[in-house]
């Protein structure tokens, strides 16, 4: 599906639009040239607003809401009202709604029966996690390896979609990009959210868009885990900090809390006795750590601050390779941790 093919779509979505409104925000009403509604996942209120006809103003079908600040189009009140992931599944719902035919041989259409998620809550993460695949041999592996990450043992809660759906922040029209999707889980394993990081079609670098990287679903306190924590394990904002120490002591746990505030509020296992924040070289890194070892000396648990030579840890490794990576993480260790990770990394 092409991006002129979904903006096509969105034409003559707009202009069935009230119809599309009748449907799909059946909680709102018809209020003057606007169809008024809670939110595009169809809470009652008055917040949001459609435009059903073309005016000086946009478009027919380009819809605000006042109080959350989202904006888009019918395709984004079909996705979000219907709680659907994936922008095939989009696209499908909204050729059904206009008795389009398929656009190639195949199944006969279907209405979607899937009870809505709402944006960005828990349930989204966990349904996007279940229709992406696992990373080995997928752009993901690529992408990770162009970064100087190519052990990847522990790595099961990182996933890949081909073809995730991309809304950017311009009103700009949706693209769908391969992205890495992380699972958020907290401490017992149960998946909380998810992290996307768009990516370029070859897998070579990020996907050359305005927000690479979003999270949705309940972050505060879980993180993005690698390996099961004992006593000692590690933790620092990015998935690809975490995932480049983890180069360098791969028997150690890593947790990836994927920003500065999340990681300040990380949560510890009851079996953790020592915590190495893997601080990134910025003052929202100072701040960070200041708050998780306050947070750690209040629980008992011993907090050793590892830093990088340069930004963060993927660039000490991009730039100056795992070996002296290792050798420059050896030093901050505690000496116990020398004999007890080192050896197995040696």
């Amino acid at each position: 599906m092409t991006r002129l093919d979904a903006s096509d779509l969105a034409h003559r979505l707009g202009k069935q639009a009230e119809a599309v409104c009748r449907h799909y925000l059946s909680n709102g009403h018809r209020q003057g040239h606007y169809w008024q509604v809670g939110d595009v996942r169809n809470a009652p209120g008055r917040s949001m607003y459609v435009r059903l006809k073309d005016s000086p103003k946009g478009p027919a079908g380009k819809w605000n809401d006042a109080q959350s600040g989202e904006h888009g189009d019918l395709l984004d009140v079909i996705r979000e009202s219907l709680g659907l992931i994936d922008f095939t599944d989009v696209i499908e719902e909204a050729r059904n709604f206009l008795s389009l035919p398929n656009p190639e041989p195949g199944p006969p259409p279907r209405r979607h029966t899937i009870t809505p998620a709402p944006s960005g809550s828990p349930e989204a993460a966990r349904r996007l996690i279940a229709i992406s695949q696992p990373l080995s041999g997928t752009l993901v592996e690529t992408y990770l390896h162009g970064r100087g990450i190519t052990a990847l043992h522990g790595t099961g809660n990182l996933y890949f979609h081909p073809r995730c759906y991309y809304r950017p922040e311009d009103d700009g029209p949706t693209e769908t990009w391969p992205a890495m999707i992380a699972a958020v889980t907290n401490l017992g394993g149960t998946i909380t959210g998810a992290h996307r990081t768009w990516l370029a079609p070859d897998g070579s670098d990020k996907a050359p868009i305005d927000t690479p990287r979003k999270a949705m679903g309940d972050l505060l306190g879980h993180a993005v885990r690698f390996g099961i924590a004992g006593d000692v394990m590690a933790a620092g904002e990015g998935i690809e900090t975490a995932l480049s120490v983890q180069q360098a002591i791969p028997a150690m746990a890593m947790a990836a809390a994927l920003s500065s505030a999340h990681l300040a509020a990380c949560q510890f296992p009851d079996t953790l006795r020592r915590l190495y924040i893997l601080r990134d070289n910025d003052p929202a890194g100072d701040a960070a750590r200041d708050s998780l070892i306050e947070r750690a000396d209040a629980a008992g648990i011993e907090a050793i601050t590892l830093s990088p030579v340069l930004k963060d840890f993927n660039d000490d490794l991009r730039q100056f390779g795992v070996e002296a990576l290792r050798a420059h993480i050896r030093v901050q260790l505690a000496p116990q941790d020398v004999a007890r990770f080192m050896m197995l990394a040696a």
